[in-house]
């Protein structure tokens, strides 16, 4: 629904229901050429057999040359095409500087790298000056160190401009580095719209919570013994939940949101299944005693002698950053047992 949706607000598509509104003005009735917004595809969708700065350029020709002014032997005869002509070059080479094109605007799109194809595209949505801009998985088809690259150069461009950029990922990292609001949306529905740091923090659904972040977040089976036990398995984690006993739930608890115990004194035990040291980081993968669930912890990585393969470990879960859902899916506001 993501790219529907974008389609939707440049007037491509047309929604079943609802309003779209572009600066608090209604615009369902407005052709898409008159609605403001720029559109930057997936497939950069750039004219083979024009350079890059013609490319940038033709928003500009399209909007302010006359049919007789785009011709490329009458347009001299017309009055008043060269100054326009030069007005156009002028922003062309605006754009070019903010985005680093100079030296490549006289080269076709053959001869730029994917990258810079990409940023072309990006500058011919720039010199219309729209009040939005629409991105559809700008990234998707460059390498994974140019993707790092290029999603810096937007969000510095975003800065610089200040205007609304909705921008289309399935990809998590670029949604919460970019983004000052994220909405989740899966099968056509938006389950959440909040900041990153909420987004990550407090997902409303357990779908939420289990598309963002890397490691993934646990989720465990559960179910309420009392006010303020959640059985998992055979063991308990102390959370109140204000639920009746029995109530199945789902915990959530992130990775990071977990320490090791090489003692017996944590909230839940079981056995080292495996390790992986990553330099940085370390993630121990535990399978909790008497339970399906094979938990994922993220470690320092000066803990990689201390815990060993087969060992037997206690696990001691942060409580105030367990989550709790219901057998729907949706956020149980609990808290943690005091002691």
């Amino acid at each position: 629904g993501k790219s529907t949706l974008l389609r939707i607000i440049a007037g491509l598509d047309t929604q079943d229901h609802g309003q779209v509104l572009i600066g608090n003005r209604p615009v369902d009735n407005v052709p898409p050429r008159h609605r403001d917004v720029a559109m930057v595809f997936q497939s950069y969708s750039l004219y083979p057999h024009m350079t890059a700065g013609e490319n940038i350029a033709v928003p500009l020709k399209m909007r302010q040359l006359s049919f007789l002014q785009r011709l490329p032997l009458l347009n001299r005869l017309v009055p008043g095409s060269r100054a326009i002509r030069g007005e156009i070059t002028k922003e062309v080479q605006k754009v070019a500087e903010m985005l680093e094109l100079q030296e490549l605007l006289h080269r076709k799109p053959r001869h730029l790298s994917g990258g810079q194809r990409q940023r072309v595209a990006v500058g011919r949505a720039i010199v219309r000056h729209p009040q939005v801009f629409l991105m559809d998985e700008p990234l998707s088809n460059l390498d994974a160190a140019l993707r790092v690259q290029m999603r810096a150069d937007i969000a510095e461009l975003h800065k610089r401009i200040g205007v609304t950029f909705i921008y289309v990922t399935h990809d998590q990292a670029e949604a919460m580095v970019m983004s000052d609001r994220v909405a989740v949306m899966m099968d056509g529905q938006i389950l959440q719209i909040a900041s990153p740091t909420e987004i990550y923090l407090n997902p409303d659904h357990i779908r939420v919570a289990g598309f963002i972040g890397s490691p993934k977040i646990n989720i465990l089976d559960g179910s309420v013994r009392s006010d303020d036990l959640i059985g998992l398995g055979e063991q308990t984690i102390a959370i109140r939940t204000g639920a009746l006993p029995g109530t199945k739930v789902y915990v959530g608890i992130r990775p990071e949101c977990i320490d090791v115990d090489v003692t017996s004194g944590g909230e839940l035990k079981g056995l080292v299944r495996r390790r992986e040291y990553l330099g940085s980081e370390l993630y121990v993968y535990v399978k909790v005693d008497n339970s399906e669930n094979l938990v994922t912890v993220k470690l320092s990585p000066d803990r990689a002698e201390e815990i060993k393969d087969g060992i037997k470990v206690s696990l001691r879960p942060q409580l105030s950053r367990v989550l709790l859902f219901d057998d729907q899916g949706q956020r149980i506001r609990s808290k943690p047992q005091e002691f």
